[in-house]
């Protein structure tokens, strides 16, 4: 037994250059010259034998997020951190009352301290095979100073595809401005749909179904690999999404919004998508994530993995049942908005991707990434530590 002692939370606070906030909607938009202060955190578990695992949450570790991570780290003491599955069954419950966007980064770093002690990657934990993955660059929402009109966004694309990726995907504006969306699409259509997969995702801003059908008709004669979270039931409605199949050809992948395995279940085998979503720091962890992808292959679907990070490669590289590996979000004036925590070669920006369209799976032990806590201690604004004498 590897009993947990110790759970440490340490928050952190950066800021990301040349970014912005649409303040109205909550996306994060280009701003050259400006930055936008950020939160985020990580998490330390150590056991009385010795071992520890680390992880510092990316796109997920929200301040809501956090308050669900405080309210569970202490219920780890005293248990056995390499019996993830119960853990997974027991704190799934816990939190039902919730949204369980507090568990993923305790799971992950449980991972993680599995790795080290055994002295393998999670990706081999897993049964990975895979070691690189082809990705797509994912982009900030559109904005009216980079990402302002279709123009800017095919251009974008090209300088993409130039830097090696085979695959684009737009995030429109958040206004719901469908004219623009529309134009977008036909104009990326045109310029690179003969090179590279394209896929749209409104991330719910369109406002009505007819808005998403009009949308979705411009996808589909533009062959776009696939049409995401459309418009304003916020991603969730089964009714919905099934009435927009039956209407449109292009694949749509709807599940970002909804946590967990059974409800992504709901969503497929109600006929509303046709690509299921999988992120681990969302959907309860490297131990939920691969649930769902061994859900999407029980029912022939293919699932692909939501943002990006070591944990998002890991669990990739042991699917089958996937296509890309998204690096989100970017765009042609600011590097991503990611905090730089690693004190190794490890990178998620535009440029890291590989002349072959591809990033690497980390091959050292557990999430196979250093990570810099000379950055971290100087980003602290707080330290939540819980052990039995706490």
């Amino acid at each position: 037994m590897s009993t947990i002692s110790n759970v440490e939370i340490h928050e952190f606070a950066y800021d990301a250059p040349d970014i912005g906030l649409n303040r109205e909607q909550m996306d994060l938009v280009a701003d050259p010259g400006g930055s936008q202060r950020l939160g985020k955190f990580a998490v330390v578990i150590e056991t009385e034998d010795g071992s520890r695992g680390e992880y510092v949450g990316m796109w997920g570790a929200t301040q809501m997020s956090l308050g669900q991570t405080l309210d569970l780290a202490p219920r780890l003491l005293g248990r056995d951190a390499l019996q993830r599955e119960s853990i997974y069954d027991d704190f799934k419950r816990a939190h039902r009352q919730y949204d369980h966007m507090g568990f993923g980064y305790l799971d992950i770093c449980l991972w993680d301290l599995a790795g080290k002690r055994y002295g393998a990657s999670v990706s081999e934990l897993l049964g990975g095979w895979r070691t690189r993955l082809p990705a797509y660059a994912s982009t900030t929402h559109g904005d009216e100073k980079v990402l302002s009109g279709p123009e800017a966004y095919a251009e974008f694309a090209e300088a993409c595809y130039e830097l090696g990726y085979r695959a684009f995907k737009m995030h429109g504006w958040a206004d719901g401005d469908v004219s623009r969306e529309i134009a977008t699409v036909d104009l990326l259509g045109e310029r690179v749909g003969d090179r590279m997969a394209l896929m749209n995702d409104p991330a719910c801003h369109l406002r009505t179904f007819r808005d998403a059908l009009n949308v979705g008709r411009a996808c589909d004669r533009n062959n776009f690999a696939w049409l995401e979270d459309p418009f304003r039931d916020s991603g969730v409605s089964a009714n919905a999404h099934r009435r927009l199949r039956e209407l449109i050809s292009t694949p749509l992948l709807v599940g970002e919004h909804v946590r967990g395995l059974e409800p992504k279940a709901d969503l497929a085998v109600s006929g509303a998508t046709d690509y299921l979503r999988s992120d681990p720091e969302y959907d309860l962890g490297i131990t939920g994530a691969m649930k769902i992808a061994h859900l999407g292959e029980s029912l022939g679907l293919d699932v692909e993995i939501h943002a990006s990070g070591p944990a998002h490669r890991h669990c990739m590289s042991a699917m089958r049942n996937t296509n890309y590996y998204e690096v989100a979000l970017v765009n042609p004036a600011a590097p991503n908005p990611l905090p730089p925590v690693y004190a190794c070669d490890y990178s998620d920006s535009l440029e890291a991707v590989g002349a072959d369209g591809c990033f690497p799976v980390p091959d050292g032990p557990g999430l196979g990434v250093t990570y810099d806590w000379d950055y971290l201690g100087a980003h602290t604004t707080a330290v939540h530590r819980f052990s039995p004498e706490s």
